[in-house]
């Protein structure tokens, strides 16, 4: 017993259309307890989108969802090819025809010939309206324990008719009476494999379930919790959440919406303590993740992209002749950066980072994604911390990894002190 949703069209398939309809619909099927265990993408293509019924049907899919394969031209077959796939005869509905026709003399434009097409839908099915665009979808119960609901797929379009009509359809068959709620616990510093193993005992739960993701260094552990409400959800998740972070340690650091950024600046504003940075490598990554906070000007003073060696040493008092022993990429150089923009802005903390992004300007002793962060704290106390980023390849990825690996370097000091 569960959804399945069905993508139709070739454009999907080449990659020339985003897909966010699947992930819209299998949000909105979590919110209504509805399970779904199968998103199948097809071309527009009649004996294609056959086999991709009867399979769904096979599993005992009690809800399809379709999107895609709507409109007037030739290849929208999705409407035609299900008529065929249950043995009933397309019929031309004179109110949807009306509608269309109405539609088109509203914008004062000729509706074509082949927009009559819109108006034909599998004899037996109830028409699903479309209140933006020209294409009604449908719903249909061709055999028992079986619905199937169709929607263009145009996105907008497809949204206000689920809200609209298929919810409240769909609730009033019986369905939507529990919920699938989830948070999303974010890590940063430790690997998804080895994450994993530290809480493998967890992921063997029913009720709530636990299951690891990863996205370019940041390592995610969904928790989700079916319940008769939001409220009694959380309080499902709660205690497994409890005991992750107990297990994670520092290396949990927020849920959902939070970001190390925004983690910072809540830490910054409990401590009521301010923070500078200086960027090399991140050319104004760090500054940039800050500054997307609302109000994060009561924290974050400002800072100082030093690219070239003369501006850490004209801006941020970089010794000279360290530079020139050391290199620009060296902990010492960090450590007096940090130290350096602090100074200059007057913040408690100073956070910097100087590093070889790549993919030129590596050597044998210092490789593209050798990254040094300096933090500079109060009382004047300075440290440095090396990454080794070069399993990361891509310039961009190595200079995301480094600006929020500052951010994580910074909160974890501030959290250990406090």
């Amino acid at each position: 017993m569960s959804a399945e949703i069905i993508c139709v069209g070739t454009e999907l398939l080449l990659g020339d259309i985003l897909n966010s309809n699947s992930q819209f619909l299998a949000k909105q099927l979590a919110g209504l307890g509805i399970p779904h265990y199968f998103q199948t993408v097809v071309g527009d293509n009649p004996d294609r989108i056959k086999q991709v019924v009867a399979i769904a049907v096979e599993r005992s899919a009690q809800i399809l969802i379709f999107t895609g394969g709507l409109g007037p031209t030739p290849d929208d077959l999705t409407h035609e090819t299900l008529a065929a796939c249950f043995g009933v005869e397309m019929v031309q509905r004179p109110d949807i025809l009306e509608g269309l026709i109405q539609k088109y003399a509203s914008r004062g434009r000729p509706m074509a010939l082949s927009n009559r097409k819109q108006a034909s839908i599998p004899a037996g099915a109830e028409i699903l309206p479309n209140p933006l665009g020209t294409a009604p979808g449908i719903i249909w119960q061709p055999r028992p324990n079986l619905t199937i609901l169709t929607f263009p797929g145009v996105p907008k379009e497809m949204y206000r008719m689920w809200q609209e009509t298929a919810v409240p359809y769909l609730k009033a068959q019986g369905w939507g009476q529990d919920i699938i709620y989830s948070r999303m616990l974010k890590f940063w510093g430790v690997s998804e494999s080895v994450l994993a193993e530290k809480v493998a005992p967890l992921l063997d739960l029913t009720n709530p379930t636990v299951a690891p993701y990863a996205l370019n260094g940041e390592v995610r552990l969904r928790v989700s919790a079916r319940a008769s409400n939001e409220t009694a959800a959380q309080a499902a998740i709660a205690p497994v959440q409890q005991q992750i972070q107990v297990i994670a340690g520092f290396d949990y650091f927020g849920y959902d919406q939070d970001t190390l950024a925004s983690v910072v600046g809540e830490l910054l504003l409990q401590q009521g303590q301010t923070l500078a940075v200086a960027e090399s490598c991140t050319g104004g990554s760090i500054g940039s993740l800050l500054t997307a906070i609302s109000g994060s000007s009561r924290y974050f003073l400002g800072g100082v992209i030093a690219y070239d060696n003369s501006v850490k040493i004209g801006l941020l008092d970089v010794n000279s002749a360290d530079l020139a022993r050391e290199g620009a990429v060296s902990d010492i150089v960090a450590q007096q950066m940090a130290l350096g923009v602090r100074a200059k802005l007057g913040a408690t903390w100073g956070l910097s980072v100087t590093g070889i992004a790549g993919p030129g300007g590596g050597s044998e002793t210092k490789p593209v994604g050798l990254v040094y962060i300096g933090l500079a704290g109060p009382n004047r106390e300075v440290e440095s911390f090396e990454f080794r980023l070069s399993a990361f390849q891509e310039r961009d990825l190595i200079r995301h990894y480094s600006a929020e690996s500052a951010l994580d370097c910074l909160r974890r000091k501030m959290l250990r002190i406090a």
